[in-house]
């Protein structure tokens, strides 16, 4: 498959493979996001890093951003970069606690420029992308087996997305987002909570405690 001037055979035999790699590929992400997607509540606690060989950046020549996010369903809130996230199911609440500024759209971030946001990220498999098996790796005697998500859109900001699938418990361990200018992004869960007790409004916006902050809202 990946050589043109080989003989038939083996080109044949090269595309069952592959093929074989996507089903069981697809198949491993569906059981992830059938057990995570079953749990009533999920907090994840994670660290970021950021490489770019092409500019002599390694991955641990900065400390990591680290970020913790609250999943129920669609909704979520995320802490991240200094900034929180609400997503209620219906708006997005933007807040930027140094500025004490916030902004509210209708509907989710949408992901025109490849960016996989916290509300899809059990689904966003499932279109847009060619699966394969990846690497398995052993991280601290944790066995991680990697897919590799390979945008279909040759225009994608991102040219692939690899997850790494924790094989015992079957949850989403780490995923590597590598750019179109050669920039890798990491993210590696390093906390996991679910089916925790949260609050009826936990996911509600609330207008009036941030008004008597005197924060800004557009």
């Amino acid at each position: 498959m990946k050589k043109i001037g080989i003989l038939f055979l083996s080109l044949f035999m090269s595309t069952i493979t592959f093929s074989q790699n996507d089903e069981k590929a697809k198949s491993l992400l569906d059981q992830v996001s059938t057990k995570m997607g079953a749990y009533k509540n999920m907090y994840i606690g994670f660290s970021q890093t950021l490489s770019n060989e092409d500019a002599g950046i390694k991955e641990g020549d900065e400390p990591p951003i680290r970020g913790e996010i609250n999943l129920k369903g669609e909704k979520y809130s995320l802490n991240y970069l200094g900034n929180q996230f609400i997503y209620d199911g219906n708006k997005l609440y933007v807040i930027n606690h140094d500025e004490k500024e916030i902004s509210i759209t209708d509907g989710d971030l949408d992901g025109d420029d490849g960016f996989i946001y916290p509300s899809k990220l059990l689904t966003f498999y499932k279109q847009g992308y060619n699966l394969q098996m990846g690497k398995l790796e052993n991280i601290r005697g944790r066995k991680i087996q990697y897919v590799t998500l390979n945008p279909i859109d040759s225009n994608s900001e991102i040219v692939k997305v690899e997850l790494g699938i924790d094989a015992k418990t079957m949850h989403i361990y780490k995923l590597v987002q590598t750019g179109a200018n050669s920039s890798k992004t990491t993210f590696t869960i390093t906390k996991f909570k679910k089916n925790e007790e949260l609050s009826e409004n936990f996911f509600n916006f609330n207008k009036a405690k941030f008004l008597s902050q005197n924060y800004t809202i557009d």
